[in-house]
């Protein structure tokens, strides 16, 4: 018998959180998620999957992040029939969430079609759309925390609480391996594991004395130190109260689930307090009003859910449903606050914000979430004096401003801390979900503890692993990688040409004539020449 792991997601510098699982006959996925981050990653959510997903047999899924979610209708779309697993919380987060992936692919592919028309390229097709997307919903079996399920023989999961949003898990897998020595291989996967601060959520929980742990490393070279939420609100009154000066208006990228909640919690406390100037607080979303309204539901399940509800009621709370009311915000005269979706910058609302508001000085930009390289929202916080938004140049003339408060990750010593309160781990940990500076500062921080290093692994996008062996060694793939590894994580050549246009663009202001932009010109035109000799 084998039992092997695919990373096709979630690798090294790779987002999309997806892991094929071969144990025997049966064929599994932890997490099937999208891809994002640079053109070229995002390019993988239109490919063939690598594997045949009318042979995956079941999922289980950690979280409705879209990263870990996104490509489940996808999925459907191309043969997989089988049931997937997934708390309650999370399941009733994915019926907006899901709905909403659907409609911005779609919109985007119908913007991106009129452009392709107008340049005489062949139309593209959405991902998946809302039909996919019912079709997924009505295969979820939601379960509870702690309790096993069967999915098949000789496999049972149970789901541990990870504290990161509502609803999300790791997830601990046995599997029956027989042979001529029948044990159990035991597994864990942490999903996203949440932070030491949080409004909502007590601290993760999960099982000891594994054989493997598959474990997120998004900060594992980041040291937070310890902060209460009282400090938290501390922060957030500061950069809110600076922002706000001279009727200034504070624009928020922000995830749409868990962050805007925790995010405008802390806004209305503080606005209840006079703390802050009592201005509207617009939450220009669709999808974070419906989410804010299914924590509203699960108010139970949180920490002080009382209080919360309370505080989404109040009258600074402004709803922006519509395409209209989001463009009435821009006639707004006054300080303002605004939080839309999306939290890397790269699609959604928040996009005409930006648009509208980079060029003026009197705003300000609060990042308070990771901001993937190439997405904009890196962009502008790796300082950019220019950016381009829907193929126009935009000055950054506002503030932008980070705030790492509001992560849904625990930092390098809380992940330490998490892998190693799991103990003993027998065979290895492999290292996933971050780019290379957080693995490599987790692995530093995980051998420090005591954990044999060479029992930590990092493996890449595609690779496969088996994990009988004594040492969970790569196979020998049997199809090229759909991306080298140093291609991925990183800018692509799609930004290098929005930064050439602007690049461009800038010498030719500068040029003190005609005649001197002429020059400019030519010399653009000889080098392309030169590279295409």
């Amino acid at each position: 018998m084998t039992i092997s792991l695919n990373i096709h997601g979630a690798a090294r510098t790779v987002t999309g959180s997806c892991f094929l699982l071969r144990a025997g006959k049966t064929k599994f996925l932890v997490d099937c998620g999208m891809f994002q981050g640079s053109k070229t990653l995002k390019a993988l959510n239109y490919a063939n999957f690598p594997f045949r997903p009318e042979e995956i047999d079941f999922v289980l899924l950690s979280h409705a992040h879209i990263d870990h979610s996104g490509l489940l209708p996808k999925l459907v779309k191309n043969g997989f029939t089988g049931p997937i697993y997934a708390t309650h919380g999370t399941f009733d987060l994915l019926t907006c969430m899901l709905p909403d992936s659907a409609h911005i692919q779609e919109s985007e592919v119908q913007q991106l079609n009129r452009r392709n028309a107008r340049r005489g390229r062949d139309e593209v097709t959405p991902i998946y759309g809302m039909t996919d997307v019912e079709t997924t919903l009505r295969m979820f079996s939601p379960v509870v925390y702690g309790a096993w399920v069967e999915p098949a023989p000789g496999v049972r999961a149970r789901f541990w609480n990870a504290g990161h949003i509502l609803g999300s898990s790791s997830v601990e897998i046995e599997l029956r391996a027989d042979g001529d020595k029948p044990h159990t291989l035991r597994l864990l996967f942490s999903g996203d594991i949440g932070p030491d601060v949080t409004s909502f959520h007590p601290s993760p929980d999960s099982p000891e004395d594994l054989d493997y742990i598959i474990c997120e490393a998004t900060y594992g070279a980041r040291e937070r130190g310890l902060m209460s939420l009282e400090q938290r609100r501390d922060l957030v009154a500061r950069e809110v109260n600076e922002a706000l000066k001279d009727n200034g208006a504070l624009i928020i990228p922000s995830f749409a689930v868990e962050r805007t909640q925790e995010l405008l919690s802390d806004l209305l406390a503080l606005a209840h307090k006079r703390r802050i100037p009592q201005v509207p607080i617009f939450l220009d979303s669709p999808l974070a009003i419906r989410a804010t309204e299914i924590f509203m539901d699960h108010a139970d399940e949180l920490e002080d859910g009382e209080t919360f509800k309370h505080l989404m009621r109040s009258p600074l709370l402004r709803t922006t449903e519509s395409v209209q009311e989001s463009m009435m915000i821009e006639r707004m005269d006054g300080g303002h606050i605004v939080v839309a979706a999306s939290g890397m910058c790269d699609a959604g609302r928040i996009r005409h914000h930006l648009k509208n508001r980079l060029w003026r000085q009197n705003t300000t930009v609060l990042l308070v979430g990771y901001q993937a390289e190439g997405t904009l929202g890196r962009i502008l916080q790796n300082g950019a004096e220019a950016v381009r938004i829907q193929g126009e140049e935009v000055k950054v003339r506002a503030r932008i401003r980070t705030l790492d408060i509001f992560s849904g990750h625990a930092d390098g010593p809380g992940l330490a801390r998490w892998v190693a309160d799991r103990g003993p781990v027998k065979r290895g940990i492999i290292l996933v979900h971050g780019e290379d500076e957080g693995i490599a500062g987790l692995h530093e921080r995980l051998a420090a503890l005591g954990l044999d290093g060479d029992r930590i692994f990092a493996p890449a996008l595609d690779d496969e692993l088996d994990l009988l062996a004594e040492t969970p060694a790569t196979r020998e793939r049997p199809a090229a990688r759909r991306l080298q590894p140093e291609s991925v994580g990183r800018t692509d050549w799609h930004n290098d040409l929005s930064e050439l246009w602007l690049d461009i663009g800038a010498e030719l202001e500068r040029a003190a004539d005609d005649k001197a932009r002429r020059v400019i010109l030519r010399r653009v035109r000889r080098a392309l020449e030169s590279g295409s000799e």
